[in-house]
């Protein structure tokens, strides 16, 4: 199996920008430890000087079809706001147990669910008492700058001003819940700064029914 070098690794990054001489950002690429590409990999970087006022946090929305979360991962800023409309045809009932929000919606179809607001920064699981299998997670993060990555675990994170960050990358399903951090310098106008991380991942689950012989 062909794997990626760096190079190759940035290059695809970079892909149709020709590392933009106008950006400000950084370009990631998130890989397993035997480089296959990690979509739905949080990414998300703070500044050295830290942060000035800025807006309201956005908003999300995860909902419930097919008797699944979608999205999978949802990455918000403290203190934003996420709504959970059901748009299956029989009800759910979800929750979450996690430090970082905890909550209870009793069943309820349609858009009755009370929006949440999840102003701690941490990781939020998801889950629905009806339905065992389903399964979301939330990313909360105190800085605004951040993005995950697509199918070939790539992502682009613009930026207001050039500067140092420190760039993590958060999956959740990492050994030991590792999130690894990278310092990188970005210039103002320059070509896009570039990181690459490696993550350790934990071995597939035994497919359903799967039997010992």
């Amino acid at each position: 199996m062909r794997r990626f070098t760096s190079r190759a690794v940035i290059a695809s990054v970079l892909t149709g920008s020709c590392a933009a001489a106008s950006a400000t950002g950084v370009a990631v690429q998130v890989q397993d430890a035997t480089g296959k590409p990690l979509p739905d990999t949080v990414v998300y970087l703070e500044p050295e000087g830290g942060f000035g006022a800025g807006k309201a946090p956005a908003g999300a929305e995860i909902e419930q079809k097919g008797l699944k979360f979608l999205p999978l991962v949802t990455v918000v800023q403290t203190g934003a706001r996420i709504n959970f409309p059901n748009n299956d045809k029989v009800r759910h009932h979800i929750y979450s147990f996690s430090p970082a929000h905890k909550f209870d919606q009793k069943l309820y179809s349609g858009q009755a669910a009370t929006p949440q607001v999840f102003d701690k920064a941490g990781t939020v699981v998801l889950g629905c008492n009806i339905h065992d299998k389903m399964l979301a997670y939330v990313k909360i993060v105190d800085t605004p700058y951040f993005a995950k990555t697509d199918g070939a675990g790539a992502v682009r994170i613009e930026l207001p001003a050039g500067g140092k960050y420190t760039v993590r990358a958060w999956h959740y399903n990492t050994v030991g819940g590792a999130t690894p951090e990278q310092v990188v310098l970005v210039k103002a106008g320059d070509a896009l700064a570039t990181a690459i991380f490696k993550l350790p991942m934990k071995p597939p689950a035994p497919a359903d029914g799967a039997a010992s012989m």
